[in-house]
């Protein structure tokens, strides 16, 4: 089973629908919803943080979900859900530069990873987000595996375990490779 933590975002959906392509068990949980031993009881498969509004750490349960499945379920946090796998570990998230709203983007693919498996070393994708981590807090445990020309983090991963976090919408027609993206995340078993 897919448990997709819904961050109050109109996006959410939009996941679920992506997810839906490749699995039809998922069950959708709004970030507020649920305790983390009821969500463990769950027994998910793979557990995806939805993108949302404001601050990570304003969303619900995420960041205590990270820490606590992170080595158990796969994770894969977008947007907001890759703000929030920064801040589990750790970093910090602020303003980015420019808001990238309905913006598509090249991010460089700077490691081979599972997730990227077949995209090639640059990819489209879209962003929405006036928020970003930052660079220079990133934690020890995750290493940078996309950034943009300008060096923007696009996406990250555990350095010990398959959670990762894309600041770009993988489920946005921004961005053409990703649901070869999220089946990438679901051949993570």
């Amino acid at each position: 089973m897919i448990v997709l933590i819904d961050n109050y975002d109109s996006f959410s959906y939009n996941v679920y629908q992506l997810l839906g392509q490749f699995d039809e068990d998922i069950a959708v949980i709004r970030n507020d919803a649920e305790s983390v031993a009821a969500l463990a009881a769950r027994k998910p498969d793979y557990i995806v943080l939805s993108p949302g509004p404001g601050r990570p750490a304003a969303a619900g349960i995420c960041e205590e979900v990270v820490r606590h499945f992170c080595g158990k379920v796969p994770i894969l946090g977008i947007c907001l859900g890759h703000q929030a796998i920064c801040e589990a570990f750790g970093g910090t998230v602020t303003y980015a530069g420019t808001l990238m709203h309905g913006k598509q983007s090249v991010a460089r693919i700077l490691r081979e990873e599972p997730l990227f498996h077949g995209l090639g070393p640059e990819m489209d994708v879209g962003r929405y987000h006036s928020l970003q981590a930052e660079r220079m807090t990133l934690p020890p445990e995750l290493e940078i595996l996309a950034e943009t020309a300008a060096g923007e983090i696009m996406a990250v991963g555990h350095k010990k375990a398959p959670v990762y976090g894309v600041q770009f919408h993988p489920e946005s027609i921004l961005t053409p490779q990703g649901p070869l993206l999220i089946r990438n995340f679901l051949n993570q078993a």
